[in-house]
């Protein structure tokens, strides 16, 4: 496989000029891909912009005809895409996201291993940020039924910290919240802030992100050559550093 990869990576850089390529990302798989695209960098010689927003910010951006080149988003956010936006044919899975919790940096770690502990903390807690369920965002749409489940939403409204897209643990940082939810890869990393965990397994829920190839790519072998670098099966031990799973 390894070999394979190689040799198709340079047949990109051999068999063409560099390209300038544009990957639209949603934000919990971001922190992966850069690192993934510097090394595709390096290889091939193309260079790629990588932007960034919530699943349903990219899905609207897509449709609105914003030119991109791969594009990657929850496989329920790109299904409206295929056939018009994106090669249905090129679509593959690419990682795993699942909800986390963080707290401020020398703060008291609370215990979220099981339901009672996790609700214990969001009770307790001054405020809770989370993105905006009306902004798209995978995880805040979750969060918020979440709550509804457990019975806590209306405890919890006067408390959230509603965030429009970007990293929730800013508003740790900036004192505005003292709990962020998001997907765990979006909480790891932050200075400032401390990444408690994963929320309890039984109240788990996990985004798979897909990658497609743009139908109207005006670098279509590089823009293959990119999402084959996306894909790499090889990429699990990445994934899990930034808080992802393979797909």
């Amino acid at each position: 496989m390894r070999v394979l990869l190689v040799l198709l990576f340079a047949l990109a850089a051999g068999g063409a000029s560099a390209a300038d390529l544009k990957l639209l990302t949603a934000g919990a798989y971001k922190s992966a891909a850069v690192e993934i695209v510097a090394d595709f960098e390096k290889k091939t010689g193309h260079k790629v912009t990588i932007d960034t927003g919530t699943a349903g910010a990219l899905q609207k951006r897509v449709a609105g005809g914003e030119y991109f080149d791969v594009l990657v988003i929850p496989p329920i956010a790109m299904a409206p895409l295929l056939l018009t936006r994106v090669d249905e044919s090129s679509a593959k899975e690419l990682a795993r996201a699942g909800v986390g919790m963080a707290i401020k940096q020398g703060a008291p770690v609370p215990d979220i291993s099981e339901p009672d502990g996790f609700k214990k903390a969001l009770l307790a807690a001054r405020a809770v940020a989370y993105v905006d369920p009306a902004s798209g965002g995978s995880s805040g749409i979750y969060i918020a039924q979440l709550f509804q489940q457990m019975g806590i939403a209306d405890q919890l409204k006067p408390r959230s910290v509603l965030v429009q897209g970007g990293l929730v643990a800013d508003r740790i940082v900036d004192g505005k919240a003292d709990i962020a939810l998001q997907q765990s890869s979006e909480l790891m990393g932050v200075p400032g802030v401390q990444f408690v965990g994963p929320i309890p397994l039984m109240l788990q829920n996990y985004t798979i992100y897909s990658g497609g190839v743009a139908l109207g790519s005006r670098n279509r072998a590089a823009a293959d050559s990119l999402l084959l670098a996306l894909a790499n099966p090889e990429n699990g031990k990445l994934l899990k550093s930034k808080g992802l799973d393979s797909p």
